[in-house]
């Protein structure tokens, strides 16, 4: 069995505070930025071994949080079976494409450390790729960061398996995702603290969903998400001006004062009509 873990750093274990997750705010220390990441490299860890501890031959393994660069190689778990990536978007075939190694020859998707949509009341620091958007919709349904993501593994029928987050972000994930397995971490005091499970605590829970998640897959009761194609993706912008900027590029069109759309034929090609990446 081949995964692939996409990592972004918000749903982490022990990880209550704004700071630690946005460290490149003004103001934030570089100490705090430092102890989230440091986090987030024991998640992995510990995540790591217990998919291998499950029975996975194979493991891709990326840092998506800000773009990537949070995991450092020399202080990861080494195996023949595990592949870091350090950048969520990277090489393949020599093509530069967005979540590389994610293909045909992947069996589940596992999104840890995520967190809920934009604007999800009761979430720990809620958004959508940008604080600059507002809303995503996939044929009318508003999803987060979990359902672009799951689109795109859909368009080699690759299934979500397991979430790792906030109560919200797992909630999410149960409603859109049906079989998915959830490991909630922590819950939302406020939009910017939370609270929750001690690090060493949801390590041990988040291990127990990857085994049990894994184990889903190979009875088969984890489903791809692949909407209905061809399908409309909508983005709306909390600025009339970042509309203005998208609507300008090819195939995008103005579906409302911050709101452009775009026909899609791929659902693989669900974040190429905005970031130019994706798959070619």
């Amino acid at each position: 069995m081949k995964l692939f873990m996409h990592w972004d750093m918000e749903g982490v274990s022990g990880l209550f505070t704004r700071e630690h997750a946005w460290y490149w705010e003004e103001g934030a220390r570089p100490e705090t930025g430092q102890e989230g990441r440091e986090l987030l490299i024991a998640d992995v860890n510990s995540a790591v071994a217990a998919a291998l501890r499950a029975g996975v031959d194979e493991l891709i393994v990326c840092d998506t949080h800000h773009g990537g660069g949070n995991i450092r190689p020399d202080r990861m778990l080494t195996d023949p079976r595990v592949t870091y990536l350090q950048r969520s978007v990277g090489e393949q075939d020599g093509l530069t494409r967005w979540m590389p190694g994610l293909d045909d020859t992947v069996d589940g998707l596992m999104l840890p450390g995520h967190h809920a949509r934009a604007g999800t009341e009761g979430a720990f620091l809620p958004h959508t790729w940008t604080l600059e958007w507002s809303d995503f919709r996939i044929n009318g349904r508003s999803v987060g960061e979990m359902g672009i993501e799951a689109c795109f593994a859909g368009h080699w029928d690759v299934p979500l398996a397991m979430v790792q987050g906030d109560e919200a972000a797992c909630r999410e994930a149960r409603e859109q995702f049906p079989g998915v397995v959830t490991a909630a971490v922590k819950r939302a005091e406020t939009p910017d603290l939370c609270s929750g499970l001690d690090a060493e605590s949801a390590r041990q829970l988040t291990a127990q969903k990857v085994a049990e998640a894994v184990q889903r897959l190979r009875a088969g009761g984890c489903q791809p998400f692949k909407p209905d194609l061809p399908m409309t993706v909508a983005v709306s912008f909390v600025s009339a001006d970042k509309a203005d900027e998208a609507a300008r590029r090819p195939g995008v069109r103005r579906a409302g004062d911050r709101t452009v759309e775009a026909r899609l034929e791929r659902h693989c090609d669900v974040v190429k009509w905005l970031l130019g990446v994706g798959l070619p």
